[in-house]
């Protein structure tokens, strides 16, 4: 019953609203005309102020003619990396493009559509349910800004599924690592570098030692580890005092992570100790692990529902962090479910068109498996 023609008009039609963390309003005005075009009711929450946009995130609840069915909640969020302004899509061979100078904004444009299809097609066949919560978070992309700020009150439901992932839809995600970053500032002597190095304690060799000694990139299947930016220094010819250090541990066990990032900041603490400089360090924990066990209704219900769409369900582990992760770690039951869309983050990004329509086909599936119980 999904319609194909207005899935893809009305993704064409979003994808071209400017949109970028924080400034949200315009594709959000659009999605709640949408919503109030069906019937329904769209909230919006009063977070915008407080994180410094013009948009919170939208609640939109759709009654269900089952009382004793549990409710469930679909996510996707309004923002989009940059280059994300100016979009003109373009459709080649059932795929969609950008035209090259931009991102495509699949990621995550696609889970909107496929939502609102959804919830289109429910209303127009009538088909019996339980309640159903729809949720569009904003600046996901700049630290998960939406969620992270979100009163989980909001929302009835026990279980939520995040249509944010990438790959062929059938992917369900049931974990996905926790993340903390690490921000060290190394403070040297400077000297001249020419006439008198010896009096000075370069920042940059200090940071540099200590990272030579750590254990970085893939840790083991479950726990990775970044130093991802480094910035000091003045001139050549001035020994650097300071160095700015960023870097993140993921790990989806706690242990594991809380182990690793003690490396971390051993390792910078003993070079500092060793060549006689400072270590500042700040450790902010980002987000919290998503894990739910496969035997999990919700991930049971997400299989059945990929099997009856005639594909083969994969659940599997992430090692990126989404909006799934916050609401897990405010007690709601997160799944992270693939939307079809390729090559996200960057100018080559495509979603094919039957994937676009699979993915509103699978948000139907599973309200249909949840309401089987």
């Amino acid at each position: 019953m999904v319609n194909r023609q207005r899935m893809v008009d009305e993704f064409l039609s979003l994808v071209r609203i400017d949109s970028q963390p924080l400034k949200e309003r315009q594709v959000a005005d659009a999605v709640i005309a949408i919503v109030k075009g069906m019937g329904l009711e769209a909230v919006e929450d009063g977070i915008a102020e407080s994180i410094g946009g013009d948009t919170g995130n939208i609640v939109v609840r759709v009654k269900g003619s089952m009382p004793n069915v549990p409710a469930v909640a679909f996510a996707a969020h309004l923002d989009r990396v940059s280059p994300g302004l100016g979009i003109q899509p373009q459709i080649r061979d059932d795929v969609i493009y950008s035209d090259g100078t931009t991102i495509l904004s699949g990621d995550d444009l696609a889970g909107v559509v496929q939502m609102l299809e959804a919830v289109r097609v429910l209303k127009e066949t009538g088909a019996q349910h339980g309640d159903i919560e729809l949720l569009f978070t904003v600046s996901e992309e700049s630290g998960m800004r939406g969620s992270k700020n979100f009163d989980r009150s909001l929302l009835k439901a026990d279980v939520g599924y995040f249509l944010d992932g990438g790959g062929d839809v059938g992917a369900i995600i049931n974990q996905a690592p926790a993340q903390s970053k690490i921000e060290v500032k190394i403070t040297g002597l400077p000297a001249h570098a020419g006439l008198s190095p010896e009096k000075g304690i370069s920042a940059i060799q200090v940071a540099a030692d200590a990272i030579a000694g750590m254990n970085l990139g893939r840790i083991d299947f479950e726990t990775t580890c970044n130093v991802g930016t480094i910035k000091g220094g003045l001139a050549t010819n001035i020994v650097p005092e300071n160095v700015e250090i960023m870097a993140e541990v993921r790990s989806r066990n706690e242990a594991k992570l809380v182990a690793q990032v003690k490396h971390i900041v051993d390792g910078f603490e003993a070079a500092a100790a060793k060549w006689g400089a400072k270590a500042d360090i700040g450790v902010t924990h980002s987000y919290p692990a998503l894990n739910v066990s496969a035997d999990d209704k919700a991930v049971l219900w997400a299989q059945e529902a990929v099997k009856s769409l005639g594909l083969e369900p994969k659940v599997e582990a992430t090692g990126g962090g989404s909006d799934g992760n916050i609401l897990a770690g405010k007690g709601l039951t997160s799944i992270v479910l693939s939307v079809g869309m390729e090559k996200v983050h960057s100018k080559d990004e495509f979603i094919k068109i039957d994937q676009l329509v699979k993915g509103a086909e699978l948000v139907l599936a599973i309200v249909e498996q949840v309401a089987k119980g």
